[in-house]
């Protein structure tokens, strides 16, 4: 079964026990522009203890908000199917920015009114295959404007993440900004200070992965969210989204964010990676693509013990992808990518990452206690067999005892 097929199934059971049920929100939005849903939300007249008596797993992910997620079978890729039902509901004040204070179950227009976006306030059947529309969100996905439902600035003002959330669905959608939007949304930027760095964080990831990053990007100057998100970026900004632009359309999040952080160097590349709560992953690929950025610009003349181990570094082909962005950016040559594209290819992993000829479990073995010089035996050793000077452990061993002897 695939998710579109439980997700009606779900709306077919709540509609057979006497209650409305409508797809809503972006898989309505996702349905009527061709694309596959990532997933599929149902909003119904049924309350949260009537959801959960209709179906046999559920679990209550915002009870007190009307919100139960209902799990089905596993689905075609082996993942367990669920589906969000959230009861029709009308949202109190928002006081912390983020969460209505109370809400109010209603009728759907009502419900509607309360979403962010007239693109994602529409309704569906999938029953009836009947639209139901309350905003005008289907004249403007067809006129390409992303709008606020109703005041702007109230929107906004509700969750100020939506400031952020609208530069992301312009850029994914392609859509023009309504002139009160904008407005509203620029107005608010300064106060996304208020949103947690992970809600942020996750807005950047989507918006950053996306094909048509660079307007994203232009949108976030335009809306003013740099200075309060990433204000470190603003000097070198014009530059660095010039490389970002000349990313190929499929990109990891850590290289694209790496890209917009090329210039700021790896302490502070580091700072905003820690402040917005990446995960130690992303954090790590990040903060290396940046303090490598131009570690193989003389990659043809470098020796192999310097070019080596980035060449077998997990994040090569990140880094080249980078080199060859800021080459494009800067109509300069990519002779140097090619060449590392080309060792990749042609090298022998047992020549690109020869088995180490002496090992510190050798030197513990021959009675060597760990400290300075065994550190340094080691990176010796190592660098000259990567340049062809060692090629037998009896070299290597004669190398170490020599280092041994100078350093008594």
């Amino acid at each position: 079964m695939t998710a579109r097929e439980f997700a009606i199934e779900v709306v077919r059971k709540l509609q057979g026990a006497g209650f409305v049920a409508l797809w809503a929100g972006g898989c309505v939005r996702d349905e009527l522009l061709g694309l596959v849903p990532a997933d599929y939300d149902v909003a119904s007249d049924a309350r949260p203890e009537q959801v959960k008596q209709l179906f046999r797993r559920c679990v209550e992910i915002g009870a007190a908000f009307g919100v139960i997620e209902v799990i089905g079978p596993r689905g075609d890729d082996g993942e367990w199917l669920k589906v969000q039902v959230a009861t029709f509901r009308t949202d109190g004040t928002y006081s912390d920015g983020r969460r209505p204070d109370s809400v109010a179950f209603c009728s759907p227009d009502e419900d509607a009114k309360r979403r962010d976006f007239t693109i994602n306030g529409m309704f569906y059947d999938p029953i009836l295959q009947t639209v139901f529309d309350y905003v005008d969100g289907q004249n403007d996905l067809q006129n390409k404007i992303l709008r606020a439902i109703g005041n702007p600035s109230d929107r906004f003002a509700e969750d100020k993440l939506r400031v952020l959330r609208a530069v992301r669905m312009a850029t994914r959608f392609d859509l023009h900004l309504d002139p009160a939007t904008r407005a509203a949304g620029q107005a608010m930027a300064p106060q996304i200070r208020a949103v947690s760095p992970e809600r942020i964080a996750d807005e950047l990831r989507k918006l950053l992965v996306h094909p048509r990053r660079a307007r994203g990007g232009e949108l976030l100057r335009d809306f003013g969210l740099l200075e309060p998100v990433l204000p470190e970026l603003l000097p070198t900004y014009d530059a660095d989204q010039r490389v970002l632009a000349a990313l190929p359309s499929a990109c990891s999040f850590p290289l694209t964010f790496a890209t917009m952080l090329r210039s700021v160097g790896v302490r502070t590349a580091r700072t905003i990676g820690i402040r917005l709560k990446f995960s130690n992953d992303e954090l790590a690929r990040i903060v290396w693509l940046v303090g490598h950025r131009e570690a193989l610009l003389e990659a043809v003349t470098m020796p192999n013990h310097q070019r080596q181990p980035l060449l077998i570094h997990d994040g090569i082909g990140e880094l080249l992808t980078l080199h060859h962005a800021e080459a494009m950016a800067a109509n300069a040559g990519i002779a140097h990518v090619e060449f590392c594209e080309r060792a990749l290819r042609d090298t022998p992993p047992e020549l690109l990452n020869p088995l180490p000829l002496l090992t510190g479990d050798d030197l513990i073995t021959l009675g060597w206690p760990p400290g300075k010089l065994f550190k340094i035996v080691l990176e010796t050793v190592r660098n000259r067999q990567l340049d062809g000077e060692l090629t037998t452990s009896g070299e290597a061993m004669s190398v170490a005892n020599a280092i041994k002897l100078a350093g008594r």
